[in-house]
């Protein structure tokens, strides 16, 4: 298992960074379950600076009363439309996730636990393979 470097996590909205390509940043876009239900907005990306890939959406979700913001793994993306992320978790599911707090942005452990809560290995590992879909530089 390779080493976590929390220095490497940053928002990109953190940072001078731009995509490449601006129809490629997905911030601001309604994310979706796999049957069309409303989960929430891309609120920012997680990038990883060392290799420039994101490693997860920063999601705000939740009802008007009751806004959440959860970290979700790029490797819960299936499609990407003009208008919406789509993503392989269902309504339930993101309810439950562990909240997103900026402060924890350099904790191992936070990053363990949304990675283990969502079902996918942490991107530091060694056998962690980084999906085909979405890929941004």
């Amino acid at each position: 298992m390779a080493t976590f470097n929390p220095n490497e996590l940053v928002r990109l909205s953190d940072t001078d960074e731009v995509t490449l390509d601006p129809d490629a940043d997905i911030r601001g876009r309604k994310v979706v379950d796999s049957a069309g239900e409303d989960l929430g907005k891309v609120h920012d990306l997680l990038v990883d600076q060392t290799t420039n890939k994101v490693r997860a959406l920063v999601v705000n979700h939740g009802h008007l009363l009751e806004k959440t913001t959860s970290a979700i793994p790029v490797d819960a993306v299936t499609r990407i439309t003009a208008d919406e992320v789509v993503i392989d978790q269902n309504k339930d599911r993101i309810g439950g996730a562990p909240a997103y707090d900026p402060t924890l942005v350099y904790d191992e452990g936070y990053y363990v636990d949304v990675y283990d809560y969502y079902g996918y290995s942490p991107y530091w590992y060694d056998e962690y393979v980084y999906p085909a879909y979405p890929y941004y530089v």
